[in-house]
């Protein structure tokens, strides 16, 4: 698998082709198999390459050299080649099929063999394909350009054996579909309505890695009905399973609220669909569940307990708004606020009026504090709890244009304790 930035797209497929004809000049089968070949064909930019061979890890390394390649993948039949400046690392595979997944996830052991086989053993039949770049020719042995040109997701062979191998492909068939904006063909989706609740066998990181790409991309709301018809949702997401079951219409306004994100990322995404049947305490336990990162379960429940926050706001003292509007996420609170009203068709000046103060100069929304804890001890205040409660008070007041020096801030907290 090569890795580029999006300004190298030439130099890794210029890599790939090259390790290609390497290993075809050494008198072996050599091709570009899987997700590159199935993008060139929907007339997109491949992410990465990959190259399948008849060559065996041993035999790669020799014609690479071992100071070029790495053999982490060995056991699997992979070799890493580092390719030159620009064009990253490529994963060479030997044709192979698997034998045995007792995990639900990995191989229990690898045997090499053709590449007619190798491609059987594939999880969808659009990415069991194969591309020959010196002979520009597409090989197919499942029936995957078919499948390309129908529009549809259809595991290859068996969709029941293909995910007793594998539970992790029934969330990528989700994947897939969404992504491409194809059919689940009906077969593959059957079976994963059978092998749903077997999901659970896959690793909590894994699952998030694949509902991040769902739920971030430009066809998230159908990713979530998709989620909930095949089963999954019951499995891995039932907080969402039970917000469509209680309030079906609310569930569905909640979903085109979702679609109108512009680029969410992952924790504004998640804060919307769950909005308004799941709570702070009910989100952060998702977090943990799917092994989020605090950060990302933190901005989950700020969102959560914003939300609203900014509505009317040109009616709300700046004091309460200036806290919201100057957090880390304000601009995800503005853009939920921003995908709400367009759904309603309801008027969206508040967030017009916020964004205008954001783009104000820093230092005229957010002034630096007129007093600090160290003040209070220096002006004789007794340490204790009230120091939040006082500089809290002396801030609302500053923002609200009420005091605007230091001794000022000091004549106002003089009052307050002696009113306490």
């Amino acid at each position: 698998m090569v890795h580029h930035s999006s300004n190298q797209p030439e130099a890794a497929r210029s890599f790939a082709v090259e390790v290609v004809r390497t290993l075809r000049e050494a008198g072996h089968e050599a091709y570009w198999a899987g997700g590159c070949v199935r993008d060139r064909l929907l007339g997109r930019e491949p992410k990465d390459y990959d190259v399948a061979t008849d060559a065996q890890p041993r035999q790669v390394r020799k014609l690479f050299g071992h100071r070029r390649t790495l053999a982490v993948g060995a056991s699997f039949g992979v070799i890493t080649i580092l390719g030159p400046k620009g064009a990253g690392q490529i994963e060479v595979a030997t044709f192979r099929e698997d034998a045995g997944y007792s995990d639900g996830r990995h191989p229990d052991a690898v045997h090499f063999t053709t590449a007619q086989e190798d491609a059987s053993r594939r999880d969808f039949t659009i990415n069991g394909l194969f591309y020959d770049p010196l002979e520009e020719r597409v090989i197919d042995y499942v029936g995957g350009q078919d499948d390309l040109r129908l529009g549809q997701i259809r595991a290859i062979g068996n969709p029941v054996e293909r995910f007793t191998e594998d539970k992790l492909r029934m969330l990528r068939a989700l994947r897939f579909t969404v992504t491409f904006d194809f059919q689940l063909e009906p077969q593959t989706l059957d079976a994963i309505r059978q092998m749903a609740e077997q999901i659970r066998v896959v690793s909590p990181e894994r699952i998030s890695a694949e509902m991040r790409q769902v739920l971030t991309g430009p066809r998230r709301a159908a990713g979530i009905r998709l989620l909930i018809d095949s089963g999954l949702a019951a499995a891995i997401l039932p907080e969402l399973n039970e917000a469509a079951a209680t309030d079906p219409k609310c569930f569905e306004r909640t979903l085109e609220v979702v679609d109108r994100l512009d680029h969410p990322g992952f924790s504004l995404a998640l804060a919307a669909a769950f909005w308004p049947t799941v709570n702070t305490e009910t989100a952060g336990k998702i977090g943990e569940r799917w092994r989020l990162t605090n950060k990302e379960i933190d901005r989950i429940a700020w969102l959560l307990d914003r939300h609203g926050a900014l509505d009317a706001v040109q009616h709300k003292a700046w004091s309460s708004v200036q806290r919201v509007l100057v957090a880390e996420g304000a601009g995800d609170l503005l853009d939920w606020m921003q995908a709400e009203r367009a759904t309603d068709e309801a008027d969206d000046a508040d967030v017009a009026w916020c964004r205008r103060q954001l783009a104000r100069p820093h230092e005229e929304i957010d002034p630096a504090p007129l007093l600090s804890g160290a003040d209070l001890i220096e002006h004789g205040v007794p340490r204790g709890p009230i120091y939040r409660e006082l500089l809290d008070q002396v801030r609302d007041a500053q923002l609200d244009g009420r005091i605007d020096s230091t001794a000022a801030a000091l004549q106002l907290v003089d009052r307050i304790l002696s009113e306490n």
